[in-house]
Order: structure tokens, then C-alpha cells, then sequence
């Protein structure tokens, strides 16, 4: 199979590309970038010849719609909805399948904040979503949407727990990637970026629909602070976590839920941190005057702490989870979790986001390449892998030395 991978030099995207060359029916893969320097960087440290780059400006529909008819299955690992959606659009008009992953679902577009998001025909967001879903299905597309780390494993690991229970009542995901403790002391906020950071902050203001007492509500994001203790794979840390958009799929495809949410883990202090920069209007859009000068006071911040929160010499980063979904197994209450805790490789430069992100996406790819998903139209992770394929993809996450432990208790009533 043939693989085009869409950000292709960024640091996921890259990952997504240097893992499709490991696969034996994987003929070519492309990596689709404005910038031929950077698409030279990736090629040269890949250092495969199955990897082919293409310089073009992605926005340029006729230009990327020709390119997607040389490939079988498209990977966007872009970092904001504007370009995410365009690209999926011109895909599937191309007929090409296709694995996103973005914290969005791209059947029911979020609303807030939409990053020069452009809907065809003047549709409002459901009613493109849903137009860009029948529009999959009749090309006969398949569509894996928001398969990377969260959403992605995320969704995936719940789905199954919920399957698991005879009747699933809550499902909370706890997902975050962190710099490493050694590193965080030396960042503001104590983190450091792993993933666009423009779009990060994004995610700590819009509002975020969750499920509480059986209803889809909107709360806002970096709310329900939670304190939590992680002691799996020898680790033994005191953690936070607040509510943020990362799995946006599971309150439409799992709405008979009591409760829902989906959380972002932090080292302690670091919500703190973001609920003064929101009370002080520093996460604020709305530009104001400035000696002149009308500035967006989130603009202004991003140029001031960016620069600080970029990786130092011997940095590294973790990616942390601990899923739970409560409910009954035979009369009894019960409680699965799910917990992973993967660090960045320094054999191979990958760090631990871009190997859960950027690896499950490649998984995805070749799940669809292979035929092992053909649901045509917008499919979610946890419709998407499940039975059988839940089984398949912790085998190839572990290939891959990324570990799932799952844990089964009985909880008091």
C-alpha cells in the first residue's frame, strides 16, 4: 500500500512516516509539506528510500486533490482545524481513505474558536459534519477520526471497558503528555511543548460537552480539578488533571452514560497557573490597545512563554494515562482502568507524544489499508477498533513498546 502523510515534517508527523516504512506491505510513503528543506530533514532522517516528498502549499486543493489519487490511505497530522478540515474535504472528494488526528470530531465540528475553520455552502458545524460524513460514505471513504494519543488510545481503551461491563454508568479518560519531573522544574508551569502550543491553550478556554446525570452539558475547559495518585510501571507520582476537549466522539457515540468527561494530566501547579493567566484575561482573544497597537493578549503570551517552553538539551517527556469506567459486571460493581506511561526513545529522537500520537495513526493507517476497518463514512476510535482489533492494536502498540495495562476490580456498592 501507498501512504500520504499530510504535515509530514512536523515532529508527529514524522513519527507517522517512520513507522509506516517498517511495514512490509507499506511500498511508499509521502510526506506533504510547504517547506522542501523541512521535507528534506524528515527524508534524510528517515533515511528510507519508500519515502517520497511533495512540496506543495496543502490549501492548494487541485494541486493536493492530484496528489491523493497516487495513494490508498491519508494520515493528517496537522495542528489546527482550518487546515485539518480542508485537507479531509479534498480528500475524500479524491476518494482517498483517510486517519486524522486532531482532538476533534469531525462529524460535529466544535463551534468555539474555529482557528479559520471554513464550511462549505455556509453550513453551520453539525450540518457540515454531517454533509462531510454522507459526502465519505457516497465516495466509499473510510474516515478514522481523532486517532492518536487523546483522542485515539483514549477512546479505544474505554470503548472496550465499556463493552466489558454489563452495564457501564462512568467513563472518565485522564490523558496528558508532561515534560519528564526533572524537566518540568525547568519550564514555566512546569511543562514544556510536545504539540502546538497556539492550539493547546485553545483547548484550556472553549467550552467543552461532557455527560452529567445523563445529559450533554457544556462546561468550561479547566474545570473539575483533579488530584490523583499514579503508581503503575514502577511509578509513584501525585498528579492533576482538569477537563479540556479531547475526545469530543464519546458524548455522541456513548450518550446512554451517567457521567462522561475527559481530563488533561498535569504536574501539580500547572492549572494554577492557567486559571491566573484566564482571571488575569491573558487567554483572551479580543485584542486591546497597547501604546497604540491593538494586541490579543493570548497572542502576546504565546510570543513571550513559547520560547521558554521549548525542549533544553536533555529534556524529555512523558505520556501519562488512567482511564476508568465504572458500572456492573455479573451484579457486581466493578471498575476498569486503563493506565500507559510512555517516555521519548533517544535512540531515534521520537518523543513519547509523538511515539503514542504519531504511531497509533500509522496503526490506524494500515488497519485501513489492510482491510480490517472498511465502515465507510466518519468513523470514531472506539467504534472503529474494537472485538477482535482491540486485541490486534495493544499487540501492535506493545510491538511498538507502547504498554496497555488493563486492571478489573470490584468496587463497593
Amino acid at each position: 500500500m501507498n501512504v500520504l502523510v499530510f504535515g509530514g515534517s512536523g515532529k508527529i508527523g514524522a513519527a507517522v512516516a517512520w513507522d509506516l516504512v517498517q511495514a512490509d506491505d507499506v511500498e511508499k510513503v509521502g510526506i506533504v509539506d510547504r517547506r522542501e528543506d523541512a521535507l528534506e530533514r524528515t527524508k534524510g532522517w528517515i533515511h528510507n528510500p519508500k519515502v517520497h516528498s511533495h512540496a506543495l502549499d496543502i490549501l492548494d486543493t487541485h494541486a493536493l486533490e492530484s496528489l491523493t489519487k497516487r495513494y490508498d490511505v491519508g494520515v493528517i497530522a496537522l495542528p489546527d482545524r482550518r487546515t485539518s478540515y480542508r485537507v479531509a474535504e479534498t480528500a475524500i472528494e479524491a476518494g482517498l481513505n483517510i486517519v486524522d488526528m486532531l482532538e476533534e470530531y469531525h462529524r460535529r465540528p466544535d463551534p468555539y474558536e474555529v482557528e479559520g475553520l471554513e464550511l462549505s455552502g455556509g453550513m453551520q458545524p453539525d450540518e457540515y459534519g454531517e454533509w462531510l460524513h454522507g459526502k465519505a460514505v457516497v465516495q466509499g471513504v473510510t474516515f478514522l477520526d481523532g486517532m492518536g494519543f487523546a483522542p485515539g488510545i483514549s477512546n479505544i481503551t474505554l470503548g472496550e471497558g465499556i463493552r466489558k461491563l454489563d452495564e457501564a454508568e462512568t467513563a472518565i479518560a485522564r490523558v496528558g503528555g508532561i515534560p519528564s519531573k526533572a524537566a518540568a522544574g525547568r519550564h514555566p508551569l512546569k511543562y514544556m511543548i510536545t504539540w502546538a502550543f497556539e492550539h493547546v491553550l485553545r483547548e484550556y478556554v472553549v467550552k467543552v460537552k461532557v455527560i452529567r446525570n445523563g445529559a450533554i452539558v457544556e462546561v468550561d475547559a479547566a474545570s473539575d480539578l483533579e488530584v490523583f495518585r499514579f503508581d503503575e510501571f514502577d511509578q509513584d507520582e501525585v498528579m492533576e488533571c482538569a477537563i479540556t476537549p479531547g475526545m469530543p466522539s464519546f458524548v455522541f457515540t456513548r450518550p446512554t452514560l451517567r457521567e462522561f468527561a475527559e481530563k488533561t494530566i498535569r504536574w501539580p501547579g500547572h492549572w494554577r497557573g492557567i486559571e491566573a493567566l484566564k482571571e488575569c484575561g491573558m487567554l483572551d482573544l479580543q485584542p486591546i490597545e497597547i501604546r497604540g497597537q491593538n494586541i490579543a493578549p493570548r497572542e502576546f503570551l504565546l510570543s513571550v512563554i513559547e520560547p521558554k517552553l521549548k525542549p533544553l538539551a536533555g529534556d524529555t517527556d512523558v505520556c501519562v494515562m488512567w482511564n476508568t469506567a465504572d458500572g456492573t459486571k455479573d451484579g457486581q460493581r466493578t471498575r476498569i482502568s486503563y493506565y500507559l506511561w510512555d517516555e521519548g526513545d533517544a535512540n531515534n529522537g521520537l518523543s513519547a507524544m509523538a511515539r503514542v500520537t504519531g504511531f497509533t495513526a500509522a496503526i490506524g493507517a494500515l488497519f485501513i489499508g489492510r482491510g480490517m476497518i472498511k465502515t465507510k463514512g466518519i468513523v470514531s476510535p472506539e467504534d472503529g477498533v474494537s472485538g477482535a482489533l482491540y486485541e490486534t492494536f495493544i499487540d501492535e502498540l506493545g510491538k511498538r513498546g507502547i504498554r496497555i495495562v488493563e486492571r478489573i476490580a470490584a468496587t463497593p456498592a
